[in-house]
């Protein structure tokens, strides 16, 4: 059923681009992004071979004028897992549709929450083994939620996220309901770091997922190496125990290579450290490898990971 409707979907993206320039705004673009690798996983002891899919995705987003102070915009994005034995491998991603203009951007659906937004590009190896959400809480997306921007205000920008109790992750211990969560967050400059020399983000998560979050994140170029630092503490709202971590990255550009280095901590948690490098093809598609060992305070060892893969963004 899954895959007549991923079939109808991009039949409709197809049809509905040709006639798109009858239209104001950009009523539909596809795009998404392919990100595979061959890698060797060694974990609890055992070592296996994967061919395994990275977040590799598929959507449709587009926008709407209104009128001349109100324009409409959606998304809806799908996972696709090219390694899952599973031909139906389709998983919902963000998914809303909203409003925005002088007021700023309201959006209602499936989104990733504003803690999780506000990290920017710190993670370098985002997707990967040695992914942040490894060890830390608060990389969420919610099913039921609503999301408001503010207009920019010079390089600044704030914005909440309400999530509703009845998403089940909302859920928590013994609990048969949940309990509505928000996540909120104030960030400056640019996380692409091309229109600012320094992005920096403060976020807080309240009841979201199990857990209150407080992260900050600050990137920035310093004699063309690109830095990034991330402080969190997290408490499980079950338990009432607060850990406290932080994570470190870097990267440099030699021509069409960029060396990437990571480091993470988290309290009661374990640590995370990768290297790896990526070499670009075009804009669009990349080769990289990449390194990471995982070790985690509950079992005393080392999980170990290497790989190479291919990413193309379309």
């Amino acid at each position: 059923m899954m895959n007549v409707f991923c079939k109808t979907l991009l039949a409709s993206a197809m049809a509905a681009s040709v006639v798109s320039s009858a239209y104001a705004a950009e009523p539909l673009k596809v795009y998404g992004k392919l990100n595979v690798t061959a890698q060797s996983n060694d974990v609890s002891d055992e070592t296996e071979t994967t061919v395994q899919s990275n977040a590799s995705r598929f959507g449709v987003t587009g926008n709407f004028e209104l009128s001349n102070s109100l324009e409409a915009f959606y998304t809806i994005e799908y996972e696709v897992d090219t390694g899952d034995e599973d031909k139906e491998n389709f998983l919902a991603r963000n998914q809303f549709v909203g409003l925005k203009g002088n007021f700023g951007a309201v959006s209602v659906g499936r989104n990733d929450t504003i803690l999780k937004v506000s990290q920017g590009k710190v993670d370098q190896f985002n997707d990967l083994s040695g992914d942040v959400k490894t060890l830390f809480k608060g990389e969420n997306r919610m099913a039921q939620t609503v999301t408001y921007y503010t207009p920019m205000f010079g390089d600044v920008q704030a914005g909440v996220t309400y999530v509703a109790s009845g998403d089940s992750d909302q859920v928590v211990g013994d609990n048969t309901s949940g309990e509505d969560g928000v996540s909120m967050a104030v960030m400056y400059g640019d996380a692409g770091l091309k229109n600012s020399s320094i992005y920096a983000a403060i976020a807080y998560d309240s009841k979201v997922k199990g857990y209150d979050t407080a992260r900050a994140t600050v990137q920035g170029k310093v004699a063309g190496v690109v830095l990034g630092g991330m402080y969190q503490q997290q408490e499980a709202l079950d338990s009432g125990v607060s850990d406290n971590g932080f994570l470190l990255s870097a990267a440099y550009d030699i021509n069409d290579v960029t060396l990437k280095a990571q480091f993470a901590d988290m309290e009661n948690k374990g640590d995370s450290w990768s290297v790896g490098a990526d070499y670009s093809l075009g804009k669009p598609t990349k080769l990289f490898a990449f390194y990471t060992a995982n070790s985690f305070d509950s079992n005393d060892q080392d999980d170990n990971y290497v790989g190479v893969g291919i990413e193309h963004k379309f």
